[in-house]
C-alpha cells in the first residue's frame, strides 16, 4: 500500500511520503542526528535543513552563537542568506563565519539559475528545482529604517 503506519506517522513528522521514501527520509535525518550526537564539536560544512525537525531552531541556534560572541542581543540580530553556486558535494566550500552552510531547499513551479543566481521558470514537465547551497549568516539588524504605515 506504500502508506506510514497510522501509529508510525502520529509520533513522526508530518510527510505525505510514500512509505519507501518515508523510510529512507527517516534513516538520513538520523544519519545527520547521529554525526552530530558522536561528535559535537565537529560543526558539518553543510547541514541539511530538510532534514531537521524545527529547522528554525536551526536558524535561532546561528543568531545565539553570533550574538554570544559578539554581545549583541538576540533580538536584534537577522538571518541572511545568500544562495551559492555550489552544491553540497562539492568539498571545497570554505567555512561559514557568523552563520552555516546550508542545504535542501526546493523550489515549486520555478527553478533556480545557477549561472545568473535568479528565479526563473521551471522547465517542461519538471515540477521541482533543488536550491544550491545556501550561506545562511547572523548579523544586527538594521536600525534607522523607516518603518511604512500600510494603512
Amino acid at each position: 500500500m506504500n502508506k506510514v503506519p497510522p501509529k508510525w506517522a502520529k509520533k513522526a513528522f508530518p510527510s505525505q511520503r510514500g512509505l519507501g521514501s518515508w523510510l529512507t527520509n527517516i534513516k538520513q535525518r538520523l544519519e545527520q542526528l547521529i554525526l552530530w550526537k558522536d561528535d559535537p564539536a565537529r560543526i558539518p560544512k553543510v547541514t541539511f535543513i530538510n532534514r531537521l525537525f524545527n529547522p528554525q531552531s536551526f536558524l535561532t541556534a546561528i543568531k545565539q552563537i553570533y550574538s554570544r560572541e559578539y554581545k549583541v542581543e538576540l533580538n536584534k540580530t537577522d538571518i541572511v542568506t545568500d544562495i551559492q553556486r555550489k552544491w553540497y558535494w562539492e568539498q571545497d566550500i570554505p567555512d561559514c563565519k557568523d552563520g552555516a552552510w546550508i542545504f535542501g531547499f526546493q523550489v515549486e513551479g520555478a527553478r533556480w539559475d545557477v549561472q545568473n543566481l535568479t528565479l526563473d521558470e521551471s522547465l517542461p514537465k519538471i515540477q521541482f528545482s533543488v536550491v544550491p547551497v545556501v550561506g545562511a549568516k547572523a548579523i544586527v539588524k538594521q536600525t534607522g529604517r523607516e518603518e511604512k504605515n500600510i494603512y
